[in-house]
């Protein structure tokens, strides 16, 4: 077992890039869970056993090392599977009056809470992990109609650069479950003969 007590560096690095390029790699497959801890065991993808033991406002981003061995020329890159996001953009409220900004914003915060969505507010951003299936989540905005909200969706691993590490803790480590393809059943009948919405 090889304990791990810092992140070395990343392959988007340069100097990480070249260095890595004729080296043997061993890969850490990680969930979006997984990579929010500090402390875990795990075994990499050619049987070695990790052990990381990171500092507490450190979090591991895709593409990380995490062992190099300038001997053997062997690295372990840390891969990790995030989740898609939607971003609900709220930047058009600032120049609606205060009784619909507020009354939108509380309406979101009603459907977003009726479906038990994680959610994460930076800035005029709401950030929404995929919990259900994409076009659910496409489904229930549409139906609300919110005004002055434009909505998208993106790569976890292009969100989570914009995160603290507490921050992604939350988005993340509050969607660990597997993705449902469900959708309360009076939504599902208010909307399931309409055409994708793409934000």
């Amino acid at each position: 077992m090889v304990i791990i007590e810092t992140v070395l560096g990343n392959i988007c690095d340069p100097e990480w890039a070249t260095r890595l390029e004729n080296a043997e790699i061993d890969v850490l497959h990680l969930d979006q869970w997984e990579a929010q801890k500090s402390r875990f065991r795990k075994t990499t993808r050619k049987g070695s056993v990790l052990a990381v033991s990171l500092s507490r406002d450190t979090h591991i981003r895709d593409g990380d090392v995490m062992l190099w061995d300038p001997q053997l020329s062997l690295a372990v890159i840390a891969r990790i599977e995030l989740r898609d996001v939607m971003i609900v953009h709220l930047d058009a409220l600032m120049h609606a009056t205060p009784e619909v900004a507020m009354r939108t914003c509380i309406e979101l915060g009603h459907a977003m809470g009726n479906q038990h969505w994680p959610a994460l507010v930076k800035g005029h951003v709401v950030y929404v992990p995929l919990t259900v299936d994409r076009k659910v989540m496409e489904s229930v905005m549409r139906t609300h109609a919110f005004e002055h909200i434009h909505f998208e969706f993106a790569p976890g691993t292009e969100v989570i650069s914009y995160l603290t590490p507490h921050e992604s803790r939350r988005l993340f480590g509050g969607a660990e479950g597997p993705v449902h393809s469900h959708v309360h059943e009076h939504e599902r009948s208010a909307h399931v003969h309409r055409e994708p919405h793409h934000g």
